[in-house]
């Protein structure tokens, strides 16, 4: 037999036995303790959504699902941690979507390939962003700011909590589709960011309800739009930035999702997809969810393509345009 054949034969029964493994290992799974290691420091909402969820994911699976917080680096430290990982669902990665669709196009050297080294498993959390005004600002509303923006190009000024951030990146994104230019300045601290809003030294800047909203509750800060479809829970008096005269269908939301190292079997991903969807609509979970201002958000995997897909491109665009780099 033709040794160009042979190699066909052992291929196609390698694949066949693999297959036959797939169905196996999703009921043996997980074996073992499960480990997941985040980029998030302790104590930082991403980090404490997905302790709740693993503390969940641990009961229904009957072996403990521990937490590894690996800070540092721009989220390098804890993707080097996973990707070389043994591919059987028992490592994952917790990863932001800043991570996923900007650093492409941030660094000329990334050491990982997000969809050559992992498997996409699904999203755990969304939030949406708010321009945040000074709380005596003279602009009521996106119109008030934006015709100020065109009037004056580049004497409005905005913040975020570092060059290339989300804050940044979604500023500009503004900026491209209400035709204005704004001047940027950059913060260390994001702590120190919402402070030189609330004292006038900016005139706005993007934050969560999470990370702006200990100055918007001390009055110092007001809440002028929600960049999302609709209007949040919890804000029902903020309207969305189209409603307040900004750009229609403008949106700028962080969420974070779990990977599993490249060549985990689909069945194993397919579990944890499903059993991490049940937690995210148990009504205590998504109650805790509620009070950090956390929407659950859970999709199967062509879902959770399409959203990598849309939110790169528009990342993308914004970050060529800029032409910055971070390496």
């Amino acid at each position: 037999m033709p040794p160009f054949i042979t190699q066909a034969l052992a291929s196609a029964m390698l694949a066949m036995q693999t297959l036959a493994l797939q169905p196996a290992q999703a009921q043996t799974f997980p074996a073992k303790p499960v480990r997941v290691v985040t980029p998030f420091p302790a104590g930082s909402g991403p980090e404490v959504a997905l302790r709740l969820v693993a503390d969940r994911l641990g009961k229904r699976w009957g072996q403990p699902v521990i937490v590894d917080n690996r800070p540092g680096a721009s989220g390098f430290i804890a993707i080097e941690a996973v990707k070389r990982a043994t591919p059987d669902g028992h490592e994952l990665l917790q990863m932001d979507n800043a991570q996923m669709a900007a650093q492409p196009f941030l660094f000329k050297k990334l050491p990982y390939d997000l969809l050559r080294d992992f498997e996409p498993v699904t999203p755990l959390l969304r939030n949406y962003f708010f321009v945040n005004v000074p709380a005596g600002s003279r602009h009521k509303t996106m119109a008030d700011l934006l015709a100020s923006a065109k009037a004056a190009p580049h004497q409005v000024n905005y913040g975020s909590w570092f060059v290339g951030s989300p804050g940044h990146i979604g500023a500009v994104m503004l900026e491209m589709a209400s035709a204005t230019r704004m001047t940027h300045v950059p913060y260390k601290d994001m702590s120190q960011l919402y402070v030189a809003v609330g004292n006038r030294e900016l005139d706005w800047a993007f934050g969560s309800a999470a990370s702006a909203g200990g100055m918007q509750r001390a009055g110092k800060t007001r809440y002028l739009a929600v960049a999302a479809p609709q209007r949040v829970a919890g804000f029902p008096d903020v309207p969305t930035v189209a409603e307040s005269g900004g750009p229609a269908g403008f949106e700028l939301s962080a969420w974070t999702a779990l990977l599993a190292p490249k060549g985990t079997a689909q069945a194993v991903v397919e579990k944890i997809r499903k059993d991490v969807a049940a937690v995210l609509a148990e009504p205590g979970v998504r109650d805790k969810y509620a009070s950090m201002f956390y929407e659950p958000y859970a999709l199967d995997g062509a879902q959770f393509l399409q959203q990598l897909r849309s939110d790169t491109q528009r990342y993308g665009q914004t970050i060529q345009r800029l032409g910055i780099t971070l390496d």
